[in-house]
């Protein structure tokens, strides 16, 4: 081959140079930037950056986790902010949302081109996360069990107490106050139709996102078995429709809350709000209740109440009531207390005679607890747990 001079080797090389865009941006630069003024788009068109939360279209949230992404990057920061005329490359990062989906530059790269793709972002329908990708694929990566005739009695025996209402099944819903902690080895749900038997739970750890998780060993009704995670089995038991979780075994009269034929009613939870004007009570009336049990009719119950300092001389109204069969009250009312008792109000007040009184059933605790700690005394959890006022919540007392 003849020599070439620097013109005709300029001239060669310049054929296997990468093609720009016109402005001179590369392929990969025009991208990012396509995919942001769609973002800014959906911030001119509502006055406002996209945001997180389960409430928000899919689109809006998809927009939310882009727009983490492209402010964690200072590569993508310099490129976007001759463009950024709505200022949204300035705002926080959600580190939790970039936990929730992991994901590198060229899968980044995809998502905000497709989302360039469309003008009209109410078409963006059923965007999965990665993670619930992965909770898919955890519960359909199920194996044979090796040893399913170990656990095989452990099902019947929990079919049996179902036919004989010892145990029962319960709707897994977020408000039913189950967390991922308290899914411990033991427990039985029901899932997809199977019934799933927590064998084992492996050690905890962190994930991504800072929360703690562990892996588990599930055994199935249908002699099959998973390792998936405790995060992953409770987003697939909430995302089942019929998904719920069979209680412990009734623990004995305490615990039976139905009211079959032959069943005799035993009391009333009460829970009751003050009136009193007390400086105390003023300023924390929306979560002090007084939870008491009762034999008889609550009504009449408080009818002297601005009398009785253990109604703290003032009116109450009844916030509600629980009816519970076959239980020993003063065992149940024991519970109550114990439970709440890092929450007990310290005041004092006089009675009609001038005498210091202390009152014990009145509780800093929201309503919603309450709810919780009653479904625990009916499925029979109670007494696993105590009530923590730092963080409004019951807690397990390990």
């Amino acid at each position: 081959m003849s020599d070439l001079d620097l013109d005709d080797l300029r001239s060669e090389l310049s054929e296997f140079a990468e093609p720009a865009k016109p402005g001179g941006r590369f392929p990969r630069e025009q991208r990012v930037i396509d995919g942001f003024e769609q973002i800014t788009k959906f911030a001119r068109k509502n006055g406002r950056p996209p945001q997180h939360g389960e409430d928000r279209e899919i689109a809006e949230r998809m927009f939310a986790v882009r727009l983490d992404r492209v402010r964690a990057i200072e590569e993508y920061r310099a490129l976007l902010a001759p463009f950024d005329n709505e200022g949204l490359l300035d705002g926080p990062v959600e580190v939790s949302s970039l936990d929730a989906e992991v994901m590198d530059d060229d899968e980044l790269l995809a998502e905000l081109e497709g989302a360039a793709g469309s003008s009209d972002i109410t078409q963006l329908r059923h965007v999965r996360t990665t993670a619930d990708k992965r909770a898919a694929e955890e519960i359909a990566n199920r194996e044979p069990c090796p040893d399913f005739d170990t656990f095989k009695p452990l099902f019947a025996a929990t079919q049996s107490d179902l036919d004989s209402g010892a145990r029962v099944t319960r709707p897994f819903v977020k408000d039913a106050g189950l967390l991922k902690a308290d899914i411990t080895a033991g427990q039985f749900f029901v899932l997809g139709g199977q019934v799933a038997y927590v064998a084992d739970v492996g050690e905890t750890f962190k994930a991504p996102n800072g929360q703690s998780d562990a892996r588990l060993r599930v055994i199935y009704s249908n002699g099959t078995e998973s390792n998936m995670l405790r995060r992953s089995l409770q987003r697939a038991l909430y995302k089942d429709e019929t998904g719920r979780r069979i209680t412990e075994r009734a623990s004995g009269p305490l615990f039976a809350s139905e009211n079959d034929e032959g069943d005799f009613a035993s009391g009333t939870i009460y829970v009751l709000r003050s009136k009193s004007e007390h400086p105390v009570v003023l300023a924390n009336r929306e979560v002090l209740h007084k939870i008491g049990v009762t034999g008889g009719d609550v009504s009449r119950r408080i009818a002297g109440a601005k009398l009785d300092p253990t109604f703290l001389m003032a009116d109450v109204e009844i916030v509600a009531s629980y009816d519970l069969y076959n239980i020993n009250r003063s065992r149940l009312e024991n519970i109550i207390h114990r439970v709440f008792g890092p929450a007990r109000l310290d005041i004092e007040v006089k009675d009609r005679f001038g005498n210091p009184i202390v009152p014990r059933e009145w509780f800093l605790a929201p309503i919603f607890v309450i709810d919780e700690a009653v479904e625990r005394i009916r499925d029979g959890t109670i007494t696993s747990y105590v009530y923590d006022p730092t963080k409004a919540a019951l807690t397990r007392d390990d």
